[in-house]
């Protein structure tokens, strides 16, 4: 069983700033890619921001020079700060890892159970 387990999200006034933070747990051999989705109310779910295994990321043009990706692969855990907020950046975001369980399986997408992030005017 894997687990990915979210928190940090919450109420931010425009200007603000918040991180979040995604553990992944479980049966775990390794962690290839793992990032931030988000979707608000009506919208299809889009990519934030991902960083590979070995640190290379991805952003979102919607949030470059805003948001920073980072991960710590000794705790399985990937982080996002987000600063200079805006509403428009308001949505449930989800931690996605792509994961091997064990040696000799192929790797898998895991979701956590999303955190809400609202940014008031």
């Amino acid at each position: 069983q894997v687990q990915l387990v979210e928190s940090g999200g919450g109420l931010v006034q425009a200007g603000g700033s918040l991180r979040l933070s995604c553990a992944a747990s479980g049966s775990i051999f390794s962690i290839n890619a793992m990032g931030w989705y988000r979707q608000a109310p009506g919208k299809q779910r889009e990519l934030v921001a991902a960083i590979t295994s070995g640190g290379r990321t991805n952003y979102a043009d919607s949030v470059k020079g805003r948001f920073t990706i980072s991960r710590d692969n000794a705790k399985n855990t990937v982080y996002l700060q987000m600063n200079s907020l805006i509403p428009e950046d308001t949505a449930v975001y989800y931690c996605n890892a792509d994961l091997v369980r064990s040696r000799g399986y192929l790797p898998n997408d895991y979701w956590g159970q999303g955190t809400q992030v609202t940014v008031s005017s």
